[in-house]
């Protein structure tokens, strides 16, 4: 846990301020616990956005130089994964832009192949198998889904995001989050039907 590096340094400070703090210092140590900490979180959503791996940890790369470049504007007033999601937020819109010169919530849903998930480890192999087949038919319910609905769904669903902060990391209303959240669910429901039992 982040916490623990900085259990020396002031107990009675909270975890985000003591983040915020480092960040300032360009604490290297701060900088690999946080990393061991979100790396997986960050590099699933990121998948999520772009459907492609190889974008996805160029731009994963990328989300971290921009933290330790930016570091000294985090004020420790939110959550840090909410301010490191804003982050890849831009990172991927920038990205997505110079490609194909269209916004994030304009671009179509791209058509070659679905993000990796890793299985889970522990079920026989049968178990993963099917959960497997069935993760694959929700991969690809997922991607017809447009990308507006679809980064909602991942932050709600997938990284569990309060609604509040999925606002304020798009820049868009709670109520619109919700009505995209909505209309995402909607979306997926024929996409789904028959595919997963």
């Amino acid at each position: 846990m982040v916490a623990t590096a900085f259990s020396l340094l002031a107990p009675m400070e909270t975890e985000e301020a003591q983040i915020a703090r480092g960040l300032r210092r360009r604490d290297p140590d701060l900088l690999d616990a946080l990393i061991a900490q979100y790396q997986h979180r960050l590099l699933r959503y990121l998948l999520h956005l772009t459907g492609n791996r190889a974008v996805a940890e160029d731009l994963f790369q990328e989300t971290w130089l921009r933290v330790l470049e930016k570091g000294h504007l985090y004020d420790g007033r939110n959550r840090f994964v909410t301010w490191l999601m804003s982050i890849a937020h831009n990172v991927a819109i920038d990205h997505l832009r110079k490609r194909s010169l269209s916004s994030l919530d304009e671009m179509k849903d791209p058509e070659d192949g679905t993000p990796f998930e890793p299985p889970a480890s522990g079920p026989s192999p049968f178990d993963l198998a099917a959960a497997q087949q069935q993760q694959e038919k929700f991969h690809e319910a997922l991607a017809q889904v447009a990308p507006i609905f679809r980064e909602v769904l991942v932050l709600r669903f997938q990284e569990q995001m309060k609604l509040e902060e999925i606002a304020q990391l798009i820049r868009i209303p709670v109520s619109t989050v919700k009505t995209r959240i909505y209309r995402g669910v909607q979306a997926l429901r024929p996409a789904l039907k028959g595919g997963l039992q």
